[in-house]
């Protein structure tokens, strides 16, 4: 079932906890404006639904039905989060090969030393206490990627502008308007 248009962008963001995923999308956003739906797996999953992240869980539905949704109501799309390949995969593979629209994948490469550091000198104190090292070195999967070689690959030397600029260039969200009002 096709969804989006072939005005519609998709953009699909991944990488271990830390990497800097939220932030860029947050950003992406803020750049363009209204018309770019943020699809969040930490709040689709733990949010919406109260659910640790297991495979067959429910959360892998509900991201890709609100994707579609937002696609199919001609909103530009950010799918975000850790989304483990195994888990993750089948589902990202369905709606990229059914999105009309320019589609494409990053994964942010973070190392583990980098991703500690990145978490350590995040601002919400309660959050760091709730997530220790031991769960991030846990949690690490070296270079999870989807198969097929369909991600870009963003090393951690890549600055938030850089990635930023990069995403919204290679998508063309660069050279389009966000919605009015």
């Amino acid at each position: 079932m096709t969804v989006g248009s072939e005005g519609t962008r998709l953009v699909v963001l991944r990488g271990n906890s830390a990497s800097g995923k939220s932030s860029v999308a947050a950003e992406i956003r803020n750049r363009f404006g209204r018309g770019l739906a943020l699809v969040g797996q930490d709040n689709m999953r733990r949010t919406v639904l109260g659910e640790r992240d297991v495979p067959g869980a429910a959360n892998i539905g509900l991201i890709d039905t609100v994707a579609r949704y937002a696609l199919g109501a001609g909103h530009h799309v950010i799918v975000e989060g850790i989304l483990y390949a195994d888990r993750y995969g089948d589902m990202l593979a369905g709606l990229l090969g059914d999105h009309r629209g320019v589609s494409r994948c990053y994964y942010l490469d973070i190392p583990i030393e980098e991703t500690l550091s990145r978490h350590s000198s995040k601002g919400d104190a309660a959050y760091r206490a709730q997530v220790t090292e031991r769960e991030l070195r846990d949690w690490y999967r070296e270079r999870d990627l989807l198969p097929g070689g369909v991600e870009t690959v963003i090393r951690a030397d890549s600055t938030l502008s850089d990635t930023v600029e990069r995403i919204l260039h290679d998508t063309g969200l660069a050279g389009l308007p966000g919605r009015a009002g």
